[in-house]
């Protein structure tokens, strides 16, 4: 597994491309890899994704995106994790995969003293019901890209202007709102520890 922390922020269109590339050129002997970054503010619409979710952009940009669900929003603070992974080699299916990066994700805020839970219904991390972290992929002849995005210290104002996830009135936190004085690098690396051990 390689990883890779990439300059942030970053333009959101030219990343997303930039996978679509890697997954389009890779082999069953190219090594998985695991992209962290902020990007700039954006709402990303999953390929099913409704524009009626978002209420009003404001001056955010929207994309349409490949990935899977509806919309969300990513900026500064929020720490993105795009997963590039062979399927077949991690033996996982897609479901497996989803619930693997869930239970990693709760593994993570359990360190920070944080007790959240999966939703099998709606895929994600929850802390009292307010989500904190999304996951949205997309699988290309087994290969993956896209992944999750977990809510650290950014602006949660943006939430308001849409229904996270297509679900309306859906509350939405961060480590900084649940009192966890932390920063999107110490997350990553974290991340990376607990990432090490996914298959």
């Amino acid at each position: 597994m390689q990883f890779e922390h990439l300059p942030t922020p970053q333009p959101y269109l030219p990343l997303w491309q930039r996978m679509q590339q890697f997954v389009a050129n890779r082999t069953s002997d190219t090594e998985d890899q695991i992209w962290f970054c902020e990007h700039d503010p954006v709402f990303t619409l999953g390929q099913a994704g409704k524009e009626k979710h978002i209420l009003n952009a404001h001056s955010i940009p929207v994309v349409k995106s490949d990935r899977g669900g509806q919309v969300t929003y990513h900026g500064p603070g929020y720490l993105m994790v795009y997963c590039l992974f062979d399927l077949k080699r991690l033996g996982f299916n897609t479901r497996e995969l989803v619930c693997k990066l869930e239970n990693i994700i709760i593994e993570l805020l359990a360190s920070y003293k944080i007790t959240a839970y999966a939703d099998r219904d709606a895929p994600g991390v929850y802390v009292e019901g307010a989500k904190i972290a999304s996951l949205g992929l997309r699988i290309s002849k087994g290969y993956t890209y896209h992944g999750l995005c977990i809510n650290v210290d950014g602006d949660l104002t943006p939430f308001s202007y849409i229904n996270p996830c297509g679900i309306e009135g859906q509350a939405m936190t961060s480590l900084s709102n649940l009192g966890i004085n932390t920063s999107v690098n110490d997350v990553a690396q974290k991340l990376t520890a607990l990432l090490n051990n996914l298959a």
